[in-house]
């Protein structure tokens, strides 16, 4: 069984951050998108690069690929088909942005009970040092976090230490 590759999308696909420079970066499209829960009025403005998606597709030789991402199932209509994915399985998080005791990311324990032991390799522009240490002593799998500039996205080096890791 391939290991999983939980995918996020604001800040690993969508380089949010990088909407406050003067210019979309090379290779990105700005795209206005309205998923379900977003107010009314302006669009939500999200840069993606078509590029990852093929990126994305030659990874899934390697891994079953995942939505992580408070986007969930709304990820297969306002992202996937513009970077030329197919429908992905996503994580159905029972509860978004709630804080937590030990200062891990909200998500950090739902991927690892997503995950159900299998490997897993995850993308996110907010996981920490907290976070590989909660998941090295409660997964008993292999598991590669991997942070992610939201200024940036996924870049070439992404992809080559996931292809290596898997």
């Amino acid at each position: 069984m391939k290991p999983l590759l939980m995918i996020d999308i604001d800040g690993p696909l969508n380089p949010y951050a990088a909407l406050a420079g003067p210019t979309v970066p090379e290779g990105y499209a700005l795209h206005r998108t309205r998923p379900t829960g977003w107010p009314a009025g302006t669009p939500l403005p999200v840069l993606l690069n078509p590029g990852h998606g093929d990126e994305l597709l030659a990874l899934a030789r390697l891994y079953e690929l995942v939505w992580a991402t408070t986007w969930k199932d709304q990820a297969n209509e306002w992202v996937g088909p513009r970077i030329g994915l197919p429908p992905l399985p996503y994580i159905d998080w029972p509860t978004m942005h709630a804080p937590t005791a030990d200062g891990t990311y909200w998500k950090t324990r739902y991927v690892v009970d997503y995950a159900d032991g299998r490997p897993f390799a995850w993308v996110d522009d907010e996981i920490s040092g907290i976070d590989t240490a909660w998941v090295a002593a409660h997964h008993p799998g292999r598991a590669l976090l991997r942070w992610v500039d939201p200024g940036v996205g996924l870049a070439r080096a992404d992809f080559e230490a996931l292809a290596d890791w898997a």
